[in-house]
C-alpha cells in the first residue's frame, strides 16, 4: 500500500494528535485493572506498549521528516 507523502503527513499527524492520546488512555486503564502491580512491572508494561504502538503504523511515520519526494 503505497501512500503519497502528503497523504502520509496528514494521517501521522491525525495519529499522533488524536490516535496516541486514545491509546495512552487505555493502556493507562489497563494496568489500573491490574491492582497497581510493582513499579517494575508496571514499567515494563508501559515500555512494552509504548513501543508495540508504534510497530504497525511504521511505514505511516518512515521519510516524514524529510522534504516531499514529489515536489
Amino acid at each position: 500500500m503505497a501512500l503519497r507523502y502528503k497523504t502520509r503527513k496528514w494521517l501521522a499527524l491525525l495519529i499522533l494528535i488524536v490516535g496516541l492520546p486514545l491509546y495512552i488512555i487505555v493502556a493507562v486503564n489497563l494496568v489500573a485493572l491490574l491492582e497497581r502491580p510493582s513499579i517494575l512491572v508496571e514499567l515494563l508494561i508501559y515500555v512494552g506498549l509504548g513501543i508495540i504502538w508504534a510497530i504497525p503504523l511504521k511505514f505511516v511515520f518512515k521519510g516524514i521528516g524529510q522534504p516531499d519526494p514529489d515536489a
